[in-house]
């Protein structure tokens, strides 16, 4: 047996942490003294311990290995491999994030040495004015955080295409997402979904032809702020107001790069002269 501190020294957490462990159920002393309430641990849960420390270093949080210490030793390490693929999924694309925003950083640094402003950036950003024609499309509506963004995207266009798949519709374009809520609100936006297809069926509408602003943008989803911004203020330079919801046309398939500045977007806002 091993005394706490013993313990606490071999494995690298501390006292405190190691009694809050046992609090939360994660690792509990195989031993207490019923007379002094020293605490013991066996040599056994050293693995264990080294198990949990690991779990940490991948960004699993406490919740979520407590979770796995109490998964049945059937199908173990099946489990234990999707989660682990799932969290390097995770930890790639927080990867590319950093990577893009160093980039930036470099990017801003070159400007500012070259006695230009860090937002000239935003001059670059071209917009034309367009007629759309109208489209039948297959959507559902969700109110989604902001949080919820990113599975939100994969789950309800692939719940679309499923239905295509499923009815032997006919696909007429790339995924659009339109934004209905008047403000942003972390908590919940009223976010449409859509596909463009041929057919009329259950689960369809149209989208009207109208006059639009229209910006395209290479880069990350991140930086669509920088469009919107962008579009508002030639509207308003321009004589226009908007007429609709916002929409995005994604050219590009997320899931066939894995550079976000490949990423191709198409951003129109709906708009009509101001009286």
């Amino acid at each position: 047996m091993l005394s706490i501190g013993e313990f606490s020294k071999i494995c690298e957490v501390s006292t405190k942490t190691l009694r809050y462990y046992d609090e939360i159920g994660l690792i509990h002393p195989d031993e207490i003294n019923p007379e002094n309430g020293y605490r013991y641990y066996s040599i056994k849960q050293l693995t264990k311990m080294l198990f949990i420390n690991r779990l940490k270093s991948y960004h699993f949080s406490l919740e979520e290995i407590k979770d796995i210490l109490e998964w049945e030793q059937d199908h173990f390490e099946e489990k234990l491999s999707a989660s682990l693929n799932l969290k390097k999924r995770k930890l790639q694309e927080k990867l590319r994030t950093y990577e893009y925003t160093l980039k930036q950083i470099n990017r801003d640094v070159l400007n500012l040495e070259k006695g230009l402003s860090m937002m000239s950036y935003l001059n670059k950003i071209e917009v034309q004015l367009v007629e759309t024609k109208p489209m039948y499309i297959l959507y559902t509506r969700q109110m989604l955080s902001s949080d919820d963004y990113a599975l939100g995207y994969g789950k309800y266009f692939s719940k679309l295409y499923e239905t295509i798949a499923t009815e032997k519709l006919t696909l007429l374009g790339t995924p659009i997402t339109i934004y209905h809520s008047e403000e942003y609100n972390p908590a919940g936006n009223d976010t449409e979904f859509a596909l463009p297809i041929e057919e009329i069926v259950n689960g369809t509408r149209e989208l009207r032809e109208g006059l639009c602003a229209k910006s395209v943008y290479k880069g990350p989803y991140s930086e669509l702020t920088s469009v919107y911004a962008k579009l508002t203020e030639w509207i308003e330079n321009e004589g226009y107001e908007m007429a609709n919801s916002p929409y995005e046309k994604y050219i590009t398939d997320p899931t066939q790069t894995s550079d976000p500045e490949d990423l191709v977007t198409e951003v129109y806002f709906p708009v009509k002269k101001r009286a």
